[in-house]
C-alpha cells in the first residue's frame, strides 16, 4: 500500500471523536486507507446487498453485532443508519468507534448534520496527489504524462491503462452514482453534460452557456453542476471578493477533482495528444490548482483557495492565504510573467516578493518583485525537501 497524506490525521482524530467519516471521489483508495488504520476492526460494505438489506430494514440489530465498533464502508447506500449510529455513539466514551466512508457528499453531509454533529471528525480523500507520489518515491513523469495518467490508484498502484479504466468508471458513475444522487432520466444527456464541463476547466460557471450547449435550462444545468460536485467530480473554487475599487467577477471557477477524468472525457487519448492541445494551459493550472487543494485536505483541513478576477480581465489564478500565484504552462519563462504579480502588489499594498509563478519548466528563479517555481520544485517543497 502507498503511504497517503491523510493517514496522520485520522490517526489523531481517532483519538478525538467516537466516530469518522472519510469521504471523497470513487476509487480513491478510502478503504484501504481505513482498513490500514484501523486493521483490529471488522470491515461492511453496503454495497453488499446482504448487508444493505440487513442494515436498512434492522439497523438496531445490524449495530448491535459490532459492539466494538465497525467499518461501514459505502454508508450512503443506507444514510438513514446514521440516525441509529447516533444512539450508539452516545452510549458509550469510545473513541474511534465507527468509521464510514462515502463518495456521495450531498447525502452523507445532511444526514451527518443531522444526526452526528460534533461527534464525528469529517475527512475527505482525494486521487493521488504528485506530492504523495514523489513521498512514495513514485518519479514525477513529464507535464503531460501527469496530466494524462491523473491520480486514480488503480491507474498508479495497480498498472491499470487509462485508457481502459476511465470509460468503466464513467460508465459506473453515471449508471450507478447519478441515479442514487438525482433522478435524471436521460444518462445520455448528462455525459455530454459532463464532457461539456471538462471543456471548461478553469473558467468561471456560466449555467447560460452551458444549458445552451445541451439545450438545457440554468436551472437544470445548476442543478446537475451541484451534482458533480456532490459525488466528486468537480469543484468550485470561489472569487476573492475584495474588488479593491474595481468591478470583479463573482461567479466561481469549475475544476475537476482528477486532470486524468478530465482528459478522457475530452478525448485526449496519449500524453503526446496533450503537447498542442488547446486545453492544456487549463489542464495544467487545474493540476496545480489541486495540489494547493490537497495540501489542506490531506490534513484535514478546508481549503482557504480563491481566484481574483477584474471585469476587465486582469487576473491572479491562485489566491493562498492572500499569497497571490500565477499558473503557466509553458516550459520558458516568460519576460512579462511577474506584471500581474507586480499589479496585485500596487493594488494591495502586499510586500513586493510574495507573489510566485509556477510554471511548467524546472528551473527556480527569486526576483526581487517575486519568484518563477518550476512545477517539480513546487511539489518537492510542498513534500518538506
Amino acid at each position: 500500500m502507498l503511504k497517503r497524506q491523510l493517514e496522520i490525521y485520522l490517526k489523531h482524530q481517532a483519538k478525538q471523536f467516537k466516530a469518522i467519516a472519510v469521504l471523497g471521489p470513487r476509487q480513491t483508495g478510502k478503504t484501504t486507507l481505513v482498513k490500514a488504520c484501523f486493521p483490529d476492526k471488522p470491515y461492511v460494505s453496503l454495497e453488499n446487498p446482504v448487508n444493505r438489506n440487513f442494515a436498512s430494514t434492522d439497523p438496531v440489530q445490524f449495530l448491535k453485532s459490532y459492539p466494538d465498533g465497525v467499518i461501514l464502508d459505502e454508508v450512503q447506500r443506507v444514510p438513514e443508519l446514521l440516525s441509529w449510529l447516533q444512539q450508539e455513539i452516545d452510549e458509550t466514551d469510545q473513541k474511534a468507534r465507527f468509521i464510514l466512508t462515502g463518495s456521495n457528499n450531498l447525502l452523507l453531509q445532511e444526514s451527518i448534520t443531522q444526526s452526528l454533529a460534533g461527534r464525528i471528525a469529517i475527512t475527505e480523500l482525494s486521487p493521488f496527489s504528485q506530492v504523495e507520489l514523489y513521498q512514495n518515491k513514485i518519479d514525477l513523469k513529464t507535464i503531460d504524462e501527469t496530466i494524462w495518467f491523473g491520480g486514480y490508484p488503480p491507474i498508479l498502484a495497480d498498472g491499470i491503462p487509462p485508457n481502459d479504466w476511465f470509460p468503466s468508471y464513467v460508465r459506473t458513475y453515471i449508471e450507478r452514482d447519478v441515479r442514487m444522487i438525482k433522478n435524471i432520466n436521460d444518462l445520455f444527456q448528462f455525459e455530454r453534460f459532463v464532457a461539456i464541463c471538462a471543456g471548461r476547466i478553469g473558467q468561471e460557471v456560466n449555467f447560460l452557456n452551458i444549458g445552451n450547449a445541451i439545450g438545457l435550462d440554468q436551472k437544470t444545468i445548476k442543478s446537475w453542476i451541484g451534482v458533480l460536485q456532490s459525488s466528486y467530480i468537480a469543484w468550485l473554487l470561489p472569487p476573492w471578493l475584495n474588488n479593491y475599487d474595481k468591478r470583479i467577477i463573482k461567479s466561481p471557477k469549475l475544476y475537476f477533482y482528477d486532470t486524468g477524468l478530465a482528459c478522457a472525457l475530452l478525448r485526449i487519448n496519449k500524453p503526446s495528444d496533450l503537447k498542442n492541445h488547446f486545453l492544456k494551459g487549463a489542464l495544467f493550472e487545474n493540476l496545480i490548482i489541486n495540489e494547493y487543494h490537497k495540501m489542506y485536505t490531506n490534513k484535514g483541513q478546508k481549503p482557504n483557495l480563491h481566484f481574483w478576477r477584474e471585469i476587465s480581465g486582469t487576473e491572479i489564478d491562485l489566491i493562498v492565504d492572500q499569497q497571490p500565484i500565477e499558473i503557466k504552462s509553458s516550459e520558458t519563462i516568460g519576460t512579462d510573467w511577474l506584471k500581474t504579480i507586480n499589479y496585485w502588489t500596487n493594488l494591495t499594498g502586499q510586500s513586493l516578493n510574495r507573489g510566485k509563478i509556477i510554471y511548467g519548466g524546472d528551473q527556480t528563479q527569486i526576483r526581487s518583485n517575486g519568484m518563477i517555481q518550476g512545477w517539480a520544485s513546487l511539489v518537492k517543497e510542498m513534500a518538506g525537501n
